[in-house]
């Protein structure tokens, strides 16, 4: 099932709250390996900052307002083609995709 021509729909407060939320892991990621890289930051810096910025309750969301739409938009066959598709993806603690099939 080809979905790559699909549109998908989103309200643009919520897209740009996602940009917004991403420009600041981007920038903020970046600079901190910056920092990692002339060695005045560590490991703990970066858990500090997924914490305090609640990185992983902002990604969650992100993808929630994302799932919503494509529920609410596509059909079960095709929602179920991309959770399959989603289910391939890295994961920390694993060595290799979750599809090692591939």
């Amino acid at each position: 099932m080809d979905l790559t021509s699909r549109e998908i729909r989103l309200p643009l407060g919520e897209v740009v709250a996602m940009l917004r939320d991403l420009n600041e892991f981007v920038v903020s990621l970046d600079r901190l390996g910056s920092r990692q890289a002339a060695g005045t930051a560590d490991d703990a810096t970066v858990g500090a900052f997924v914490a305090d910025w609640d990185v992983a309750r902002r990604l969650a969301h992100a993808r929630r307002t994302i799932d919503l739409a494509l529920d609410a938009q596509l059909t079960e066959e095709e929602n179920a083609a991309i959770d399959e598709l989603c289910e391939r993806g890295r994961f920390y603690g694993t060595d290799q995709p979750h599809d090692q099939g591939q």
